[in-house]
């Protein structure tokens, strides 16, 4: 049986930043491709945020260990607004700071249609608005908010050149958007503005102080209650179901939910509650992208466990593993 082409073997296009790659890098982007393009802070790696599937190429890609919550880029405040959900504080940083390397979290409007694969399964989206001019061209061109981690292997240090990109991910992405040097150099602040108070999760390209100067008033460290992470780069805060979960299951329980993974239905299946399949076929992308909306999916079915089969642990199966074991670990005691 032949075997499906993997992101390595793929044949990555450098991109002429015209209008004619513009266009072109737009339309990749809309057609589920990876396409990375310069930011004012570091290359970032692009990806339709509605499209799981695409999401989940940008971890195969990078090689990341786990599926953490994605920025999503858009062109403007209006654009942002139809995602998440502004507070006075949001809005206020937003217009003073876009476009420019500050990110905000903030909820998500459930109609917003963002894979939740890119949101990490929480119900907040962290938003930004790129003040460099190629990725505003391409934001405005493609029509749909794009997640774009920094365009290199995990691990590996931040690409600030088109040739950085290139020793990374030759052969993994589809297209460069070529583009002079980015001049922040750093990744983007990230300032949630989920709770009460605005607070700080990761310095970056604006400050504490000019952030401070718009509010008014000091900034929250998100570090301060590691206990109660509230966002992206804090992986323990992320959806886990009400439902107790089962790894492994070679069969399924009388009353459990069933996670499926390929064609083989288990023994017992006709026996549970609800039942989806990750993916039928066993493919790993598609089994990420649907990851969290499948969990919750089975989860507001009522049952108190969910029951999910193997999934093998190469390539994208590790990551895919790390977030169902951290579903599965004993949740902590509620105070009253």
């Amino acid at each position: 049986m032949a075997k499906d082409k993997g992101p390595m073997e793929r044949d990555t296009l450098r991109i002429d930043p015209d209008a004619t790659g513009i266009a072109r890098a737009a339309a990749m982007l809309r057609a589920g491709q990876l396409v990375a393009f310069p930011t004012e802070t570091v290359y970032g790696l692009g990806a339709d945020a509605r499209q799981g599937e695409a999401v989940a190429g940008i971890y195969e890609a990078k090689g990341r260990p786990s599926f953490n919550p994605l920025i999503a880029h858009v062109p403007d405040l209006a654009h942002a607004e139809a995602i998440g959900m502004f507070n006075a504080a949001a809005r206020a940083l937003a217009e003073r700071f876009w476009p420019g390397p500050l990110t905000l979290v903030v909820p998500l409007k459930a109609e917003a249609g963002i894979s939740t694969l890119a949101t990490a399964g929480l119900d907040s989206i962290a938003l930004r608005v790129p003040s460099h001019p190629v990725a505003r061209e391409i934001l405005q061109a493609v029509g749909t908010p794009i997640v774009a981690p920094s365009a290199n292997r995990s691990g590996r240090v931040s690409p600030t050149e088109a040739d950085h990109v290139w020793a990374d991910l030759n052969g993994r992405i589809d297209a460069i958007v070529e583009g002079w040097s980015t001049p922040v150099g750093v990744e983007s602040t990230i300032v949630s503005c989920l709770g009460a108070e605005p607070t700080l999760l990761r310095p970056g390209g604006v400050t504490r102080a000019e952030i401070e100067e718009v509010l008014g008033h000091a900034l929250a460290d998100g570090t301060a209650d590691a206990a109660k992470p509230v966002a992206p780069g804090l992986l323990e805060s992320h959806y886990a179901p009400q439902a107790a979960v089962r790894l492994n299951a070679h069969t399924i329980e009388p009353g459990e939910a069933a996670l499926l993974f390929g064609p083989e239905p288990p023994p017992g299946l006709g026996d549970a509650k609800a039942h989806l399949n990750l993916s039928f076929r066993g493919d790993l992308r598609e089994a990420a992208a649907n990851l969290f909306s499948m969990l919750r999916r089975l989860d507001v079915s009522g049952v108190a466990r969910i029951a999910v089969m193997p999934i093998p642990r190469e390539g994208l199966g590790e990551a895919i593993e790390d977030r169902l074991k951290r579903a599965a670990a004993p949740r902590p005691a509620q105070g009253n």
